[in-house]
């Protein structure tokens, strides 16, 4: 009892220690090319935040929340971290901010590494004994845990939802092609194609050209940042083509049709993919099935037969 209740102690206090060390008054004072580089953060990820409409899909997020990732971002950066290129593209498509993703994995470590006390310490209480070490190693795999958790939930969404964007894309891809094929020019083609619809996707290239528009940038080039932010490789593929248009003149229309059809071929194939992928689920539950309908008809000869 007396090692399980120096473990919560240690572990509140690392709690209390984390805590303490988002609070922006205890930071020591900045030195110049530190605040500078702090500055400079700041200002290219409100340009990030502007030009990609952040604020709208971000609006919903509980502001203490963003509180707190916000000052572990600020640590995170001070220490030259950062997260991976690919969850940050996965937290951008699916909506969510850096700021509070950091703050649900921290709740979500604090949260694992608290709930084993509350099986070890009634089975201590209870007199059914621990493992020697349990509450050391247990309450850190917890942490673990649930620190990798949000990073997983968010995987697998941003994987939905990218292939949604690519459809979305292909369906763009054709749109534009035929305002092109009807006299129009790119931005007008542009801004004409992604009007026709208010789903997400659409919505989202709907606000990143407005943006650019208003910024004074190219809507080619608003798109591929948008296709690096979410790793969308068609988008960053269409801002290409649409650069060479503007800079060397070149026939886009047939290029667009061309690559709307192939995406739409992969689509296909893709889910053809998935669809053989489940029928060989479907299988391997069928003979699961299959052999356990076997064992309840055999067991009774052979255990006559043992019996005997």
């Amino acid at each position: 009892m007396t090692l399980i209740m120096l473990c919560g102690a240690l572990s509140g206090l690392g709690i209390f220690l984390a805590l303490r060390s988002l609070d922006p008054r205890t930071d020591a004072a900045l030195s110049g090319a530190g605040a500078l580089a702090r500055l400079d953060a700041d200002l290219h990820r409100g340009r990030a935040a502007a030009a990609l409409t952040t604020d709208r899909r971000h609006g919903t997020e509980p502001a203490r929340m963003r509180r707190i990732g916000s000052r572990m971002r600020e640590r995170l950066d001070r220490w030259g971290l950062d997260l991976p290129g690919d969850l940050r593209a996965d937290l951008s498509l699916v909506g969510r901010s850096v700021e509070t993703h950091l703050a649900t994995s921290l709740a979500g470590a604090a949260a694992g590494a608290v709930l084993p006390f509350a099986v070890i310490v009634p089975a201590a209480v209870a007199g059914g004994g621990v493992p020697a070490g349990a509450p050391v190693w247990v309450p850190a795999v917890g942490a673990v845990l649930g620190a990798a958790l949000p990073s997983l939930g968010i995987s697998s969404r941003a994987g939905e939802r990218r292939r949604d964007f690519r459809h979305v894309v292909g369906s763009f891809l054709d749109l534009v092609s035929m305002n092109l094929a009807g006299g129009r020019g790119v931005p007008e083609a542009l801004s004409s194609a992604c009007s026709v619809s208010d789903g997400w996707a659409m919505v989202r290239i709907r606000d990143t050209l407005g943006t650019a528009r208003l910024q004074g940038a190219t809507p080619w080039s608003a798109l591929g940042q948008l296709g690096e932010e979410t790793r969308v490789d068609e988008l960053r593929d269409l801002a290409a083509a649409l650069a060479l248009v503007a800079d060397d003149g070149a026939k886009i229309r047939e290029s667009l049709a061309a690559r709307a059809a192939s995406l739409r071929r992969r689509e296909l194939a893709d889910a053809e993919g998935r669809a053989q992928a489940r029928s060989q689920s479907m299988l391997v539950a069928q003979l699961l099935l299959c052999l356990g309908f076997l064992v309840f008809l055999i067991y009774p000869a052979v255990a006559r037969v043992l019996g005997s």
